[in-house]
């Protein structure tokens, strides 16, 4: 049976997952650029390491964008 044991799931709340191109179009960037950023220290720890990739928290990846990338953040208000 799979747990996640993510405090950021909520009893209604909806664990969301992006891979390595998912990252590459939320940040805008190429394969190569996306490829360098997602190993950089200061990106998120992938949740898992899967035979298709790395896989991460979207909420993480959003915060990374909103404190290192802030000229890609929604403008929705």
């Amino acid at each position: 049976m799979f747990s996640s044991g993510a405090s950021s799931v909520g009893p209604v709340g909806k664990l969301r997952l992006v891979a390595s191109q998912e990252v590459q179009e939320m940040l805008g960037v190429s394969r190569t650029r996306a490829y360098q950023i997602t190993n950089s220290k200061s990106f998120p720890d992938p949740v898992a390491v899967l035979s298709v990739g790395r896989i991460w928290r979207a909420e993480d990846v959003e915060r990374w964008i909103k404190d290192h990338r802030p000229d890609l953040q929604d403008t929705e208000a």
